[in-house]
């Protein structure tokens, strides 16, 4: 019988300010998609365990497309395996919206497909039932 928590999936969105651009081009590091995957499972642990739960480690990361200031970042976290204390998450980080500063210095567009920046495979802990 499967757990019911496999499969829950939450999904955050965030602006990426240019006040994180980190290198030439307003590109963003990488700890910056870690970190947003930080968050959304915090809220993953929330809902499958009443509790805020702590990241133990990534099995594997992989930066495929960059992240710049300016974009929207849609970003995806998928339970895959519930253990005892441990839960097994894949991340998704695409962007869905893009800065174009070629056409103005506010100007962005809404993509017409998501570009998918980052993957991760992510175990969280989260405590005994009491």
């Amino acid at each position: 019988m499967s757990d019911p928590r496999v499969g829950l999936t939450v999904v955050h969105r965030r602006y990426v300010p240019y006040s994180h651009a980190h290198y030439a081009g307003n590109l963003v590091d990488g700890a910056y998609a870690l970190g947003l995957f930080g968050d959304v499972a915090t809220e993953v642990c929330i809902r499958t365990d009443g509790d805020e739960g702590l990241f133990a480690s990534y099995s594997e990361v992989q930066f495929r497309a960059p992240l710049r200031a300016g974009d929207v970042v849609e970003v995806v976290a998928t339970v895959t395996r519930v253990g005892t204390r441990s839960r097994t998450i894949d991340f998704e980080a695409r962007v869905v919206c893009r800065g174009r500063p070629d056409r103005g210095e506010s100007a962005a567009e809404v993509l017409a497909e998501p570009i998918v920046a980052v993957t991760a495979t992510g175990t969280v802990v989260v405590p005994p039932v009491a």
